[in-house]
């Protein structure tokens, strides 16, 4: 049964390239919005950071919620795909919203404004997209090795979109006429395009038939799938029982952190390095390594036997790499700077590609151990992962350099806030690299789920 093959080529491509309209979102929100909001609108740093922080207790709720719905639904479209596709029309308007702040507003009206539209794109609509869409992994295959491939190209394509927004985002707000009117255009720009390419992806893929995915790979043990309808709180305290579940999902959070810390970079390039243009050649470096060696990712899982130990060996050379950038920043060594970052690029590209397979084998250990299937559901960590780190991250930016003496839309910053972009730009990545190493040590769900098919099957 874990030998069937479900995709052909073009299913893993046309599913992987989802993340291409996930990542216009993630990409503008994780690296330009806070620059745009106080360097261009000229909004508080710490006001937008506080804002940005309150809007995660609603994104809490609404993850548990839209995985719960995904599991209830049932269309011709499937379970998931229905909330992928349409919910992407409202990201598709809310994130052009974000980047259209009333100017003639007063500072009151401009925030309210920032807190609905960026509440209304994290916790309804990017999330009923998002975890649709990674739900998808386990609706769509019940092949390991398959789910491990759509992981790879999903992130190929992620990573792809990020490194491309990076480079010419700056340039092309500029072409636009630059300021606050440029960077709207672009927002428009970006959603449509996004809107299309979700769309084309959600219709290049089937689900499987629900009988099927419900069937166990230990049916010799006459063990079935039952389905039940359960409650919001009945899944969450699923999700709690699942050791691993909490483990993902810190992991997930912390890699989303670590993301925002790097989102800086804009910041980073502009006030310490003096040269905003450079941001093109560390998104290079920072992604083109992660799409290299997410294209070995499935060749070394096969190879090694498992994720965990590739995970492990990532993580390492990860956090090695993450540290000879601050040596080689502190030297002043520009291209040292950009060959460390790519290390570490490299090093944490294992688990961006298999990441979905690794949720899918902690949604399994549901299944093997409770004898209930939550796909949806437990696919809810990555949403909430995305957006409780990201926006966690991103709004702990913004309080640290408000406190460090941050001037809105000032062409020099004094020199505590100059030490704050040092911390977070530099420091804080490879710390976080360091614990999540110590958190993927502890994740050996693959190893448990094995034992659990054996004794079952005995």
């Amino acid at each position: 049964m874990e030998d069937k093959r479900y995709l052909k080529w073009y299913h893993k491509i046309g599913y992987g390239s989802g993340d291409i309209a996930g990542n216009v979102v993630y990409a503008l929100l994780t690296h330009f919005v806070m620059f745009y909001l106080t360097s261009i609108i000229g909004m508080n740093i710490g006001i937008v950071g506080t804002l940005i922080a309150i809007s995660k207790v609603f994104d809490g709720v609404t993850d548990v919620f839209f995985g719960s719905m995904i599991d209830k639904t049932k269309s011709k479209l499937g379970k998931a795909r229905p909330w992928m596709i349409y919910g992407y029309a409202g990201c598709a308007v809310s994130l052009a919203a974000i980047f259209m702040v009333p100017q003639s507003w007063g500072s009151t009206a401009q925030y309210a404004y920032f807190f609905i539209a960026y509440n209304m794109l994290n916790a309804v609509f990017y999330t009923a997209n998002n975890i649709a869409y990674s739900a998808l992994t386990a609706l769509i295959t019940k092949n390991g090795a398959e789910r491990v491939q759509l992981g790879s190209i999903r992130f190929m394509f992620a990573y792809g979109t990020s490194m491309l927004i990076q480079a010419v985002t700056v340039g092309l707000v500029e072409a636009m006429g630059g300021g606050a009117a440029g960077w709207r255009n672009m927002a428009i720009i970006y959603a449509i395009i996004g809107l299309i390419i979700n769309t084309i992806s959600g219709l290049s893929v089937k689900e499987l038939p629900e009988e099927e995915a419900d069937n166990s790979v230990v049916e010799t043990a006459d063990v079935r799938c039952q389905e039940e309808k359960y409650t919001m709180r009945q899944a969450a305290k699923l999700l709690l029982a699942n050791k691993y579940y909490l483990l993902i999902c810190g992991v997930y959070i912390l890699a989303q952190i670590y993301s925002a810390m790097l989102g800086m970079g804009l910041y980073y390039m502009t006030y310490i390095m003096g040269n905003a243009e450079l941001l093109g050649s560390f998104s290079v470096a920072l992604n083109a390594p992660v799409i290299a060696g997410l294209l070995l990712t499935p060749i070394l899982v096969q190879k090694m036997g498992g994720m965990y130990k590739l995970n492990m060996i990532g993580y390492v050379i990860g956090t090695l790499g993450r540290g000879l950038v601050i040596v080689a920043a502190y030297m002043g060594n520009l291209p040292l700077m950009l060959l460390a970052t790519a290390v570490g690029a490299i090093g944490i590209s294992p688990l961006q590609g298999d990441l979905n397979a690794l949720i899918a084998e902690c949604s399994e250990y549901t299944f093997l151990s409770k004898n209930k299937r939550i796909d949806g559901t437990m696919y809810s960590c990555s949403s909430l992962g995305t957006k409780i780190g990201g926006g966690l991250g991103t709004a702990i930016c913004g309080w640290m350099l408000a406190a460090a003496g941050f001037v809105e839309k000032a062409a020099v910053q004094p020199q505590g806030a100059m030490n704050m972009l040092q911390v977070l730009y530099l420091w804080m990545p490879m710390i976080l690299n360091f614990v999540i190493l110590i958190l993927l040590s502890k994740l050996k769900v693959e190893q448990t789920n094995a034992r659990l098919r054996a004794g079952r099957a005995a």
